[in-house]
């Protein structure tokens, strides 16, 4: 738009030109109402992305109460760039997830690159030296041209910029289904440490104080990008495409270092990424939480194009770039600190005393609007909520019961299932760290915590089909796996970070997903001790009408109080004891059986005692104090057969096993509250008194898995041909 002209604020209203931004006729009229006087084009741009629900979660707000939040381990809640928990010593770890689903549908690469570019500067803004990422991803079936497409670049773009910066990817999930097809959700968790004297806020305090820009310049890319991450997508849509951001891994390498040595500096006061909304996000939310006003001078901004208006400076996400508040008097510092990073740090602004955003620009006042109206004056709604019919079909079913003929032949197709399948095309992509003690792959990351004996174990957890039959029970077992995940690596789960994602508000069948999901992770944090931290709501997830499952992701860390408590998943001797903990049951509602053999799910999911799960995890976690577990891992997706697999990929040993006369449910049933775990022939009495478990056989030095039941069936495969379907599943339907 040319820097000359701007519509009118009475040709905004006449013209309904709030309308194109997302604002709606009761929301422009608030805004007049808060104003006393109609907003001009600037301004109305302001508040059309601070209140997108992408930044103000206007819709999820009531719901998201109802999480816990609090717990004696944690420092920092929601509300700041990223959670923050105590691990003891004077120390913390940092950390958080975030989505990029809509820039990543779009343009896969640079939508997945710039959610990790994002969500590692929420976690070094808090002062924290990001240690580890994670991601969580959900597309079509991989058998679409599309879905390999984007999984390519999707990976290819974490990579990327996670390879560059220097921050390993050390774990995640993905599960392939058609809902996803159009809508690819793209979640990124961060992890970083930083010792409790050395956290930071994004706080514009101080009236006086000076507002420094560092980073990269501003261009026009990513402008309304909070606005277009809060609305539908349409496939015949022939509107003009989103400028979308652009990640530059160098600048963020330097941009880390750089605000990693600020943050020990007693010049800087605040500091925030310029996220969503960019310059508008950070400036208002540092000022209203400090309960300060910020003037800003948008001539002094550095631009990467000519003629930008304060409208497009405002609005754009340009990556890699930050915002400061430091003291009156000791700016050159900043600057020069900065500078010996190679980064141009510019002071463009000042803290008030007025309570207001006021942007100044060629000459001229562009928008003079009070922080609070922005910030904490947007509309909050509750929509209504209605069970869907599905649900009540869903329910009244008779339980799934798979007819098996060829038990072999279905062990292997399984296990070449996308979903269940081994990631290792995927993680093999991402540079490793010789802090890394346990990778992907494994049940959970584990990152050692350098000076000490200590590590920290992350997961991210997810089972989007469960939550679609029952987003209650498909919560609390979102919860409980990563726990569990956690627990078999030898840690004590501390809290989680939530990335929500779902279809439309304004639909009474997706809100009600969105309120019953909560209320299973709310349950289960509580029944766990793991309270929520911060997170991510992600909604409008739909195309042409057509919503994804609920897919309410759960980032979780843990403590493990010493690296010899250190557990994996893979067998480890000939002659150590098989054992399963835990019931199983004919539970195949939304299991991976179920999809490949009717290709779809339907009925209900397994189910959880929460009581219950909290006992086995206590148990699980006193065997591996005490020593007396070689190998431990739960049982999720694909069940038995699937963990099994897992614990035999090495490929060297085998098992012998008899299980009971029902070799398909106890196979593939996904029931909940289970953990297979080897434990050395030695120990059989010192275990048994620990854990409530079911002895199954033994390991093999002979790569053969002989499965026998009470009856005559018997299943027989060898380690080889288990293995190869198995790993070669993903590189398979790709080539």
């Amino acid at each position: 738009m040319d820097r000359e002209y701007q519509p009118s604020a009475e040709q905004v209203q006449q013209k309904k030109l709030y309308a194109e931004m997302g604002l709606t006729d009761d929301e422009y009229a608030l805004i007049q109402k808060l104003l006393g006087r109609l907003p001009n084009y600037t301004e109305t741009g302001l508040f059309s992305v601070l209140w997108s629900e992408h930044c103000s979660y206007k819709n999820s707000k009531p719901i998201l109460k109802r999480l816990p939040t609090a717990g004696p381990q944690v420092l920092q809640g929601p509300g700041e760039g990223a959670g923050v928990v105590d691990i003891g010593h004077g120390q913390a770890v940092v950390f958080k997830i975030e989505s990029h689903n809509h820039p990543s549908a779009v343009e896969p690469f640079h939508g997945a690159a710039t959610g990790v570019g994002g969500i590692l500067r929420d976690v070094f803004s808090m002062g924290a030296r990001p240690i580890a990422v994670l991601n969580s991803l959900r597309l079509g079936e991989l058998d679409q041209e599309r879905t390999k497409y984007l999984l390519r670049e999707i990976v290819a773009g974490m990579a990327n910029y996670g390879n560059t910066i220097g921050v390993p990817t050390v774990g995640g999930e993905v599960q392939f289904d058609p809902c996803y097809e159009h809508n690819p959700l793209v979640n990124a968790m961060a992890v970083g440490l930083v010792d409790h004297d050395g956290i930071r806020k994004g706080l514009a305090a101080g009236v006086g104080n000076s507002v420094i820009y560092v980073g990269a310049p501003t261009g026009r890319d990513g402008i309304h990008g909070a606005t277009f991450a809060s609305v539908e997508f349409d496939s015949a849509d022939d509107q003009e495409p989103v400028a979308l951001q652009i990640g530059y891994p160098e600048i963020g390498k330097k941009l880390m270092a750089g605000c990693l040595e600020v943050v020990t500096s007693s010049a800087l006061v605040g500091i925030q990424d310029m996220g969503a909304a960019g310059l508008t996000s950070s400036s208002a939310e540092m000022a209203s939480k400090a309960g300060t006003g910020i003037e800003l001078n948008l001539d002094l901004v550095p631009q990467s194009e000519e003629n930008m208006t304060a409208y497009e400076m405002m609005l754009s996400e340009s990556q890699e770039r930050m915002l400061l508040v430091v003291e009156k008097g000791r700016e050159q510092e900043v600057i020069e600190l900065f500078k010996r990073h190679g980064l141009d740090a510019v002071v463009i602004g000042q803290v008030t005393d007025d309570h207001l955003l006021r942007l100044l620009h060629l000459g001229e006042v562009r928008a003079e609007v009070p922080v609070a109206a922005l910030v904490d004056d947007a509309p909050v709604y509750q929509q209504s909520s209605q069970e869907p019919a599905y649900y009540r079909e869903f329910r009244a079913m008779d339980p799934y019961k798979p007819d098996i003929t060829d038990l072999k032949e279905t062990f292997l197709q399984l296990v070449q299932r996308p979903t269940v399948a081994s990631k290792a095309w995927i993680y093999e992509q991402f540079n490793d760290d010789e802090k890394v003690l346990l990778g992907a792959g494994s049940n959970a990351a584990v990152v050692g915590v350098p000076g000490s004996n200590k590590a920290l174990a992350f997961t991210t957890d997810c089972n989007s089909r469960y939550m679609y039959l029952d987003p209650k029970v498909g919560g609390a077992i979102a919860v409980a796996e990563a726990a569990r995940n956690i627990v078999c690596s030898g840690g004590v789960p501390l809290a989680i970070t939530d990335g929500l994602n779902f279809g439309s508000p304004y639909k009474p069948e997706i809100f009600w997903h969105i309120e019953r999901s909560v209320d299973g992770i709310g349950e289960a944090c509580r029944a766990l001790g793991t309270p929520v931290i911060g997170g991510n709501v992600s909604l409008s997830n739909e195309t042409d009408g057509e919503a994804i499952y609920p897919t309410p992701i759960i980032g979780m860390t843990g403590l493990v109080e010493d690296i010899s408590l250190l557990t994996t998943k893979d067998f480890k001797e000939p002659g150590d004891l098989v054992y399963l903990v835990g019931t199983t049951k004919m539970e195949f509602g939304g299991s991976e059986l179920q999809k490949m053999l009717t290709g779809d799910i339907s009925g209900r999911p397994p189910q959880l005692d929460l009581e219950l799960e909290a006992r086995l995890q206590k148990e699980i976690r006193d065997a591996i104090r005490a020593g007396v577990l070689k190998s431990a891992t739960d049982l999720s997706e694909g069940g038995l057969a699937v963990a099994l697999t897992e614990c035999l990929a090495n490929g060297s040993l085998g098992a012998s096993l008899t299980l009971g006369t029902d070799l398909v449910t106890e196979l593939f049933s996904e029931s909940q509250s289970r953990f297979l775990v080897t434990v050395a022939p030695e120990q059989k009495v010192r275990f048994e008194e620990l854990v409530s478990a079911t002895l199954l056989g033994h390991v093999t030095a002979e790569p053969i898995l002989e499965i026998a039941s009470g009856q005559a069936e018997s299943v027989t495969i060898r380690v080889e041909e288990l293995v190869q379907a198995w790993k070669g599943a993903i590189p398979c339907l790709l080539n």
